[in-house]
């Protein structure tokens, strides 16, 4: 197995910068997410990885083993890396079998017959194939093709493994369950997996870690729960979440409150001296709270402390079954809120909500970063 390690990594096409100074190491035997929006860098970063794309600048590790750094003139090829990697389409070869798709990088290593066929079934049984050894790739389901891809993979027992969004061609119920078999396996082998998606909720179920990705350069790296508790800056706190958090205008008043103009809500203590050390009293402010951090009045779960209500217009609700997204708005200011399914806000009425400000975030107005 090993550890990845990119440093100072930039990728241009021309003019076009896809990927800027990129400084990432990923642990041997981690589960790493390169999330971000399309045309973010995060496929560009894998196919240096892999040796598909060969960096401007900066170096990259597989192991010990530096494999690419262009002002030593050092660039190790692809079948020198003792990496596989599981593409977005299936790429099976449609003329063989379920078990010579799964055997042919072994027979391209001239591996022993015997050798083969054990691990051949060993990778079916892992992956419950046994029953579609001999069948061609058109008899197969999206969810099984995916699962031999997988199994080609696999079978090299490779020190990386590298995903691009491969799950993306499957249908919603089977991405569900191809995540938990795909953490499941990953967890089994034990090999340093990198997997890039656009798709926050793949990112947050599967990953150890996160790095978060916009415009080539890198946001964020964190477990989900630092990601999503503590993003770094306004790309980070919106992009993770579903429905993405709330972002407001406010001025920090002398007396500490966030100003919303129609509205105020308290700072806690802690908040205000943190506002106060970095000169904010008095400056305009970006209020960050996600959907389920504000609370139909009605429905607060546990006495929230502080002076956190406001009276809202509900203006429109989507009803999801176990929950409701409910659009709000107080003068100008508009917002979404997450409530029980047992909440009987109308649309059109008003509604007192409690923003729970143990859970707000602010950001500098200017650059967007982090306050708390």
């Amino acid at each position: 197995m090993a550890e990845v390690k990119l440093i100072n990594v930039w990728k241009q096409f021309g003019d076009f910068t896809a990927v800027k100074d990129m400084n990432l190491h990923i642990k041997d035997g981690e589960f790493m997410i390169l999330l971000g929006p399309s045309g973010c860098g995060k496929t560009t970063t894998l196919r240096m990885i892999a040796g598909l794309e060969e960096p401007t600048k900066g170096q990259i590790y597989i192991g010990d083993k530096l494999v690419a750094d262009p002002e030593k003139g050092i660039f190790v090829p692809p079948k020198d890396r003792d990496i596989a990697m599981v593409f977005q389409s299936y790429a099976l070869y449609p003329h063989m079998t379920v078990y010579d798709n799964i055997a042919f990088p072994l027979k391209l290593r001239k591996v022993p017959k015997d050798e083969i066929d054990r691990r051949v079934r060993e990778v079916a049984e892992m992956l419950g194939l046994t029953e579609l050894l001999n069948r061609k790739p058109r008899e197969l389901s999206g969810g099984q093709r995916q699962r031999v891809a997988l199994g080609r993979a696999i079978v090299r027992k490779p020190q990386v493994f590298l995903m691009d969004e491969p799950l993306s061609n499957l249908d919603a119920k089977l991405r569900v369950k191809m995540r938990a078999e795909l953490k499941r396996l990953q967890r089994q082998l034990g090999v340093t997996t990198i997997y890039v998606t656009h798709d926050q909720v793949e990112a947050m179920t599967m990953g150890d870690r996160v790095a978060v990705i916009n415009q080539g350069q890198l946001q964020q790296v964190g477990t989900p729960e630092e990601v999503y508790d503590r993003p770094a800056n306004t790309f980070v706190a919106g992009f993770i979440g579903s429905p993405p958090m709330n972002f407001m205008d406010a001025t920090v008043t002398e007396d500490g409150f966030a100003d919303f103009g129609e509205f105020r809500l308290k700072f806690l203590p802690d908040q205000f001296e943190v506002l106060r050390e970095k000169n904010l009293v008095g400056r305009e402010v970006i209020f960050g709270i996600r959907p389920e951090d504000i609370y139909d009045a009605l429905f607060a779960q546990v006495k929230i402390p502080g002076e956190n209500m406001a009276r809202a217009l509900v203006e429109i609700i989507e009803n999801l079954g176990g929950e409701k997204i409910v659009h709000l708005s107080i003068g100008d200011v508009t917002f979404l809120g997450k409530f029980p399914a047992e909440s009987r806000v109308q649309e059109g009425q008003e509604v007192d909500v409690v923003f729970d400000m143990r859970k707000a975030h602010v950001f500098e107005k200017g650059s967007g970063k982090a306050v708390f």
